[in-house]
């Protein structure tokens, strides 16, 4: 058994760990790094690919070293804990039993290979703009589910339907079971969605606005997050010329939430 350790930038990372999964890993792990940036680690069973996989990666500042072999599965689950987010919220992966404290809303977390364990603050960011935002009977769009927790969180708070949709694979499986499912934005009709959540990359949401925008009823609202404090002008700037209005944004720990209303 080997790892490939590979340092990158925090938007590319998840493109990154798509393509290590597809490589044959058996498991990543990522560490925050000085200046914004992110360290991945990616361990395989296969001693051969090491070499190949070095240079493949290798504007990454790739590095790889022999590990002895371990359960990975079990490594990340001891790193996921339970969790208040918000003021009604707490997230549990589903392998713990630990309680719900009292006036909470539970949500169990099986990410596998998806994003959304809530551990990471554009996650949180949304989580809590759902509380301020959301009232009961809305429909509900989310748009990059991932794992399903965004989705969860609005049927927890009493709207009327949640759509979801993702491309991944993996997501798709993860999250589709308690939720009406479609594989992308353009699928939904026009005007009919009263809320739309989005926690992906700051390319996605730019690209996407029109669609989400479309989607809206007028007086719509739109939780966009995945992007980092910078980045918030040109999101949105996006989300402006595709008919939105800006009314808040908020940050954490350098992620940036940005709530807007369609015209």
């Amino acid at each position: 058994m080997f790892s490939l350790y590979l340092e990158c930038r925090q938007q590319e990372k998840y493109l990154l760990i798509a393509e290590l999964w597809d490589r044959g890993s058996s498991g990543i792990t990522e560490t925050d790094l000085p200046g914004g940036g992110c360290g991945l680690r990616a361990f395989f069973d296969r001693d051969n690919q090491a070499q190949g996989l070095a240079g493949e990666f290798s504007g990454w500042s790739a590095r790889c070293q022999y590990e002895e072999p371990r359960d990975w599965v079990a490594v990340a689950r001891s790193r996921l804990d339970p969790q208040c987010v918000g003021d009604r919220f707490f997230l549990v992966p589903e392998w713990r039993d630990d309680p719900t404290p009292p006036g909470r809303l539970r949500i169990e977390v099986n990410p596998g290979m998806a994003f959304g364990t809530g551990a990471h603050e554009s996650t949180q960011l949304c989580l809590e703009a759902l509380e301020r935002e959301l009232q009961p009977g809305m429909t509900v769009l989310d748009v990059g589910t991932g794992s399903g927790i965004l989705s969860r969180a609005a049927e927890l708070l009493g709207v009327k339907r949640v759509i979801a949709c993702d491309i991944d694979p993996v997501a798709v499986e993860l999250a589709r079971q308690p939720l009406s499912f479609v594989g992308t934005a353009d699928a939904v009709c026009s005007e009919s969605i009263d809320l739309v959540v989005a926690n992906i990359s700051p390319e996605a949401v730019i690209a996407l606005a029109p669609e989400l925008m479309r989607t809206l009823r007028a007086g719509g609202i739109a939780i966009v997050s995945g992007f980092e404090q910078p980045e918030v002008g040109s999101v949105a700037a996006a989300l402006s010329a595709s008919g939105a209005t800006l009314r808040e944004s908020h940050a954490k720990n350098g992620w940036s939430v940005v709530v807007v209303d369609k015209l």
